[in-house]
């Protein structure tokens, strides 16, 4: 195995860097997102909504289905905006198959769940973090795939978000208004494989419940 995109300071080109590596090595459909940082004032979200839920973390111009794996179109988008956040759209339909999903809590359940996961054996992928939220890489799946696991779980923290079609997660190494995106566990692609490995989301699904349930719910509030 190899490591892709290291913990490395963030230069006006890591953004674009990483994006065209998403896009043309990974084939996973990329956007632009909001700026926080950079040329913004500290914490201001560039959408300007004061009350911005995720500064710095999510679609602005162009809107999400206009993510692509295009390498002109991702060079010239981070090449105008080069501190525009990396976003991924979740699910998206790209040659034939789907965009990785994604499934995300609070970062003190985070940290919790990679721990009783590496003490089981459990194997992990991708794992973006910020100061306050993990968010972890699965192969994609479905909504009606997902409802019938959590229904044998009969309540879920309204903390454990689901990223699946139509949804985006933003990836290092940007920056959002509660801290750097970093990674916790970089992206890995095994010899042979065009794209980093994912586990598939039901075998992460029970310990990230429960370790979701140990953490206060912020219910409705969403903090990057």
């Amino acid at each position: 195995m190899r490591e892709i995109l290291g913990r490395r300071r963030m230069t006006l080109s890591s953004l674009r860097n990483a994006a065209l590596t998403c896009a043309t090595q990974w084939q996973w459909p990329v956007l632009p997102g909001a700026t926080c940082g950079g040329d913004q004032p500290a914490l201001a979200c560039s959408c300007g909504d004061p009350g911005c839920a995720v500064p710095g973390a999510h679609p602005s111009d162009p809107v999400l289905l206009a993510a692509t794996t295009d390498p002109r179109m991702v060079s010239w988008w981070w090449t105008r905006q080069p501190y525009a956040s990396l976003i991924l759209a979740t699910g998206a339909p790209v040659d034939g198959g789907r965009a990785p999903c994604a499934l995300s809590l609070p970062a003190v359940a985070g940290a919790r769940a990679l721990a009783e996961f590496d003490a089981c054996g459990v194997r992990v992928g991708p794992v973006a973090a910020t100061p306050t939220r993990w968010t972890l890489l699965v192969a994609p799946y479905g909504f009606e795939e997902l409802g019938e696991l959590l229904y044998a779980h009969g309540s879920v923290p309204s903390s454990l978000r689901f990223h699946s079609g139509g949804g985006y997660v933003a990836l290092p190494p940007g920056q959002t208004g509660h801290g750097q995106i970093r990674w916790e566990r970089e992206p890995l692609v095994e010899r042979g494989c065009g794209a980093p490995w994912l586990p598939r989301m039901e075998t992460l699904l029970d310990v990230l419940v429960e370790t979701s349930a140990t953490v206060p719910d912020p219910g409705s509030t969403l903090a990057y």
